[in-house]
């Protein structure tokens, strides 16, 4: 299995269980090169693909929550979402393929695969830029 982008089921099955709380838990994203087998049914965060290169330390950033579970102001709005802030590495040479969030501790489990629709090189710094934090558009959304 290659990349496939979308929620785990860990993620998924977790949000009843109680395994994530998005407002006090640490999250973080590693990055993974094109050998890596990530999808839905990946539990846990993973060395096996994760990238090497200047900038980058295996397990890879801790991520900022920038918008906590939330159905926004609009009363109509059946959609609960969430978002993290824009994630750097600076310097970084690198290439990557695509990501894995999950979070840091009690076993490591994954939120999401994030797949980058190809190689992405870089020789000065790397962002992972997450859309913006909506009903329609944020980065996990639950209808």
């Amino acid at each position: 299995m290659p990349l496939v982008q979308g929620a785990t089921n860990t993620f998924k099955t977790g949000l009843a269980s109680g395994t994530f709380n998005f407002a006090s838990d640490t999250f973080k994203i590693a990055l993974y090169n094109d050998t890596a087998s990530l999808g839905p049914t990946t539990s846990a965060y993973t060395t096996s693909g994760e990238i090497t290169g200047t900038g980058y330390t295996a397990g890879g950033n801790t991520l900022t929550v920038s918008v906590t579970p939330t159905t926004g102001a609009d009363p109509t709005n059946t959609t609960a979402y969430l978002s993290f802030s824009n994630s750097t590495w600076n310097p970084a040479a690198f290439t990557c393929r695509g990501a894995l969030i999950y979070k840091s501790g009690g076993g490591d489990p994954t939120v999401c695969v994030l797949d980058f629709g190809g190689d992405k090189a870089c020789s000065t710094s790397f962002e992972v830029q997450f859309p913006a934090a909506s009903s329609t558009s944020a980065i996990i959304r639950i209808a």
